[in-house]
């Protein structure tokens, strides 16, 4: 799988990706950096058939309403731990990498998890 860390993501849970053997950028690794707007991000992901993990609720809203980015994954638990953001995502990679088949999919976790796939 192939992951995209927008800003707010710790670029900690990138390399927890890779030493998973996933293939995992940050947002930073961009040519625009931090800059990189939301719609590029968007853009640049589904191209690359990349999955965003991010905070922001402006993605939820893109992916509903315009169904980008294609794969989308979002915290909505605020400020957490990096050990706890990467002990949530151990939990739960087996079940990203079985909806990561489908097209599209929106998954948010949070106090209670949300996921939608087309």
């Amino acid at each position: 799988m192939n992951f995209l860390c927008d800003v707010h993501i710790p670029i900690k849970l990138a390399k927890f990706l890779q030493s998973k053997g996933h293939s995992a950028k940050h947002v930073n690794q961009l040519p625009a950096k931090w800059h990189t707007d939301d719609s590029e991000i968007c853009t640049v992901a589904d191209h690359n058939g990349w999955i965003v993990i991010t905070k922001d609720e402006d993605f939820r809203a893109s992916f509903l309403l315009r169904r980008t980015p294609r794969k989308l994954i979002r915290i909505s638990l605020g400020n957490i731990s990096n050990s706890a953001l990467i002990e949530l995502f151990s939990e739960h990679l087996a079940l990203i990498e079985d909806i990561d088949q489908h097209q599209y999919f929106y998954f948010e976790l949070g106090k209670i998890n949300t996921l939608y796939t087309f």
